[in-house]
């Protein structure tokens, strides 16, 4: 495998930026097998170890990366974001969902298989970061958690860059009366990204990247760029968590979204 063969969706906000290269991976290329098959970057995954340190070091390759793995994080689903410097042995891994850097060549990165990327870059003050926001994690406040360690590191929040990832669209995202209310209990202004299908009998739907644009939009970004992609619907290119419940399958891939200031 090289890194050539990866195609992983690009933010045209964050693609014309001097000095800072990302990618949301999609499993298209890798070396995962099975279930897996394809660029499965989750390293708490079941499939192959040594697979999975291959797949992300063809990432690593192909962003120009300066260390051969990309780092991330223990995802808890939290608001908690850290600050890194240098790469991190797997078993220190800190619990948290967004990571940020302004070391050069350090690729920094999350894990999605339905929940929501994020990537940011503040070009001036050569600082990055990338934030996994499922529900709760954006309810929560992970992304003004990881604006604000942008902004400790030096970045102007009016420069910051953001662009929302491929992930579960509403469509696709049916959700229960016990969702709703915990969400909007948490944020009234949820309410207006549940929606209910006309058809008689469908549950609410939960409009996820939606939510978070808006909360990006709410902390103050005003160049924010949002993919269309659904990773439920769009089997040939994306993991789906969602998707594989529904199967009953035992286990899923993991795809990454990943930033680097070159």
């Amino acid at each position: 495998m090289t890194d050539s063969q990866l195609k992983p969706v690009e933010a045209s906000n964050l693609k014309g930026l001097a000095g800072i290269r990302h990618g949301f991976f999609t499993r298209e290329g890798g070396a995962s097998a099975g279930i897996y098959a394809g660029l499965n970057c989750g390293i708490g995954s079941s499939d192959d170890t040594a697979t999975v340190l291959e797949n992300r070091a063809a990432v690593a390759s192909h962003l120009n990366a300066a260390w051969p793995q990309i780092v991330t994080l223990y995802q808890i689903h939290s608001a908690e974001a850290r600050v890194v410097e240098e790469p991190i042995a797997r078993e220190a891994l800190p619990k948290a969902d967004a990571v940020v850097t302004r070391t050069k060549g350090l690729a920094v990165g999350v894990l999605t298989a339905d929940c929501t990327p994020v990537l940011f870059a503040e070009p001036e003050a050569g600082v990055v970061a990338a934030a996994h926001a499922g529900w709760r994690g954006a309810v929560g406040g992970i992304l003004e958690a990881a604006i604000e360690a942008m902004e400790d590191l030096g970045a102007s929040r009016a420069r910051i860059v953001a662009a929302v990832g491929p992930t579960i669209n509403p469509a696709a995202y049916e959700v229960g009366e016990d969702f709703v209310a915990s969400v909007t209990q948490a944020d009234e202004s949820t309410y207006s990204f549940i929606y209910q299908p006309r058809e008689i009998g469908n549950k609410p739907h939960f409009d996820l990247p939606g939510y978070v644009e808006a909360r990006l939009s709410r902390a103050g970004l005003s160049n924010i760029e949002r993919q269309t992609l659904c990773t439920y619907e769009g089997e040939s290119r994306f993991y789906s968590f969602r998707r594989t419940t529904h199967r009953k399958e035992p286990d899923y891939g993991r795809q990454i979204s990943a930033i680097v200031v070159t």
